[in-house]
């Protein structure tokens, strides 16, 4: 390499971390030390291998790149500002400032580029495993000799935290057994971390760990030698049958005055500090936020670069359209998110009137293998529970390293990351993931249940075994808060379905909502079909809730008593209300299965099915009580539970707790008094 191009590209480096410096000194908040010591690994990965195109940020089969260490943002803002991204300088001054397009941490959506919402330590790393698998998923089943019409890598750079995480080690793990060879982490070994040196926490051999994983590792190599890390990125791409880790040894806020310390982690290296750095480095006094033009050009040549690998691409499309014109259709229309002609046709017909009583679970099972046979972007499994949660897709064959093209996808016993590779699945786009597993452990996914509400994405979560009427477990499988803690996050939907019609509606709204993630929430025991020649057909549940049943009111007068419920307890009241206007009462049934899609309504919708004046109300659920006053006001009833379940059958539990038709009409006649 010729000493211009040495120099060229330290002259890139630097600009890279007196960007991220001099953001964080005008925020005055901040990591400095990770972009400042990481710039430049990123940088030659950015610089000699990552395929994208900044004109064009979704474009396909652009490469992913994910930072994993979301606190080093302004290292990412940084290479997308210089490599021709729609991020000007100003929204780099702006960092960390309201309505700026460079928040603290990533946040996919605002900042072009940004693949996923990271901050969260571990989430990168899992989440780029979902992105690895659905390449891998959509390459077996769309690529044809000569068409490799789906071939991308994804990166992703992860810290010392990301790897303290669990949900790094579940994904990582998983990763390795599937074999997802065109995923690489880098590895930004710093030994620092904020309360010191990793030595404090973090002891293991972190190559020999990962190497049981099942990766391939390469490394350590010097964080400052650029050439190493070049070759150690070519070896990793070579080694196709194993993901891989490389690790770099890098100085945390190199050049600064404290550099190697923990005080450069997360606080402004001040003015004194800066100073000191721009003249350990040979970086100009000013002006700040400084792109020589030399820069400029020769970043921006990742422009040119992008244009050219998408236009190939396009022509590799068009000519594969060609040749096989049903599968080019079908690619372009999962990749949009779409949903082919007739998916959902006769969905209702698997449950005709007379039906037995079945668990929503079983009901669940059902719909989605029908759907499976129409919706081939369907994609996913359990965390080891998939006969229980009644999720395997009957006749089509498991995913595995030796078979990508499976449509059963066996997460193990790994609900964290299950939660995350399915919301990388997503964000890759042409899949539509699903996932599995008992309620009560929904606590183990929230926080990428929480990131895939955040970036608005479609993953379905089933949840069954959804309340004490699971039975003999005991109580530390039956969900008691869960259901709450499901609807307090903004933006998921959560689903309650009463029986097996409303179950079939329930996985049209998860598959029809596109902006964000579902969680239906099914039972273990059996609930009657519910006679739909005498109540609301179960289309209601795409309202949220709707009436159920009540005697025809005389014209103009209102319920006296309105009884509202979810699930299994649905058919608790309705027997209730049959028993209570048997005794002479205008009782009104209303079935809840969505909080969420109920207060989307339009406010006269909602006075329709809930009429403001109607305060006597009684809610029933198997779960806490906490939130139904939303509902029935403070004049209002909830039957349900104070605190947790018990182990017997189902039917002693309910009869114990007391969440029966008999609750339920004493709730409401003492309302009525």
């Amino acid at each position: 390499m010729s000493s211009s191009q040495m120099e060229l590209d330290q002259l890139c480096i630097n600009t890279i971390r007196f960007l991220a410096a001099d953001a964080v000194q005008e925020a005055r908040s901040g990591h400095p030390g990770a972009p400042m010591g990481a710039a430049p690994l990123a940088y030659v990965l950015w610089d000699r291998f990552l395929k994208h195109h900044p004109a064009h940020p979704r474009w396909p089969d652009r490469d992913r790149f994910v930072l994993s260490a979301g606190h080093a943002s302004m290292l990412l803002y940084s290479l997308l500002h210089l490599t021709g991204y729609d991020l000007p300088l100003e929204e780099i001054r702006r960092f960390r400032q309201w309505e700026s397009r460079t928040p603290g941490h990533p946040e996919r959506g605002p900042t072009p580029g940004v693949e996923v919402t990271t901050g969260p330590l571990g989430q990168g790393l899992a989440h780029a495993v979902g992105m690895a698998l659905a390449e891998r998923w959509l390459a077996q089943r769309y690529n044809r000799p000569g068409f490799d019409i789906v071939d991308h890598w994804t990166y992703t750079l992860v810290s010392d935290g990301d790897l303290q995480e669990g949900v790094a080690a579940e994904a990582a793990s998983l990763a390795g057994t599937l074999g997802l060879g065109k995923l690489i982490a880098l590895y930004d070994d710093n030994g620092i971390q904020i309360e010191g040196s990793t030595d404090l926490a973090f002891g293991e051999d972190v190559a020999r760990r990962f190497e049981a994983y099942g990766w391939g590792v390469v490394g350590p190599v010097d964080g400052l030698d650029l050439d190493g890390i070049e070759a150690a990125i070519a070896e990793a791409r070579a080694d196709d049958g194993r993901p891989s880790l490389i690790l770099c040894r890098t100085v945390i806020g190199y050049g600064s005055p404290r550099q190697g310390t923990a005080k450069v982690h997360g606080e402004p290296l001040g003015e004194a500090g800066l100073e000191a750095a721009r003249e350990a480095l040979g970086w100009p006094r000013e002006p700040r936020f400084l792109v020589p033009e030399a820069v400029s050009a020769h970043m921006g040549k990742a422009l040119d670069r992008g244009r050219q690998a998408e236009l190939e691409w396009e022509a590799r499309l068009t000519r594969y359209g060609s040749a096989y014109p049903e599968e080019a259709e079908r690619f372009l229309g999962e990749l949009a998110g779409s949903l082919p002609p007739g998916w959902d046709v006769g969905l209702e017909d698997l449950f005709p009137p007379g039906s037995r009583p079945m668990a929503t679970r079983v009901s669940s099972g059902m719909v989605l293998n029908a759907l499976a046979g129409r919706v081939e972007a369907l994609f996913g499994g359990s965390a080891d529970l998939a006969p229980s949660t009644k999720t395997l897709l009957s006749g089509h064959p498991d995913f595995d390293a030796r078979a990508p093209g499976g449509r059963n996808l066996h997460f193990g016993v790994r609900e964290h990351a299950m939660g995350a590779v399915a919301g990388g699945m997503a964000l890759h786009g042409g899949v539509i993931p699903y996932t599995a597993t008992f309620l009560t452990f929904s606590d183990y996914m929230r926080p990428p249940m929480r990131l895939a509400a955040m970036m608005g994405i479609r993953v379905v979560y089933v949840f069954t075994h959804d309340s004490i009427g699971l039975g003999e477990d005991g109580p530390t499988h039956q969900p008691v808060e869960q259901l709450m803690g499901l609807r307090s996050v903004p933006g998921l939907t959560v689903i309650r379905p009463a029986d097996a019609a409303e179950t079939a509606e329930a996985w049209r709204a998860a598959l029809l909502r596109r902006d964000g993630p579902t969680a239906l929430v099914l039972t273990r025991q059996d609930v009657p079909l519910l006679d739909r020649d005498s109540c609301a057909p179960a289309r209601g549940l795409h309202r949220g809730a709707y009436i159920l049943w009540e005697l025809a009111p005389a014209p103009g007068r209102l319920p006296e008593l309105i009884l509202i419920g979810t699930g299994s307890e649905a058919s608790v009241a309705l027997e209730a209300g049959r028993r209570l206007a048997a005794e002479g009462r205008r009782v009104r049934v209303v079935s809840m299965p969505s909080w969420e899609l109920f207060d989307a309504q339009p406010a006269e919708y909602r006075e329709s099915v809930l009429p403001a004046a109607v305060e006597a109300r009684v809610a029933v659920e198997a779960g806490i009580r906490l939130g139904w006053e939303h509902y029935v006001g403070l004049s209002g009833a909830v039957v349900g539970l104070d605190g947790f379940g018990a182990s017997a059958p189902a039917e002693v539990l309910y009869s114990r707790f007391g969440i029966t038709a008999d609750a339920v009409v004493r709730a409401a006649r003492g309302l009525l008094k």
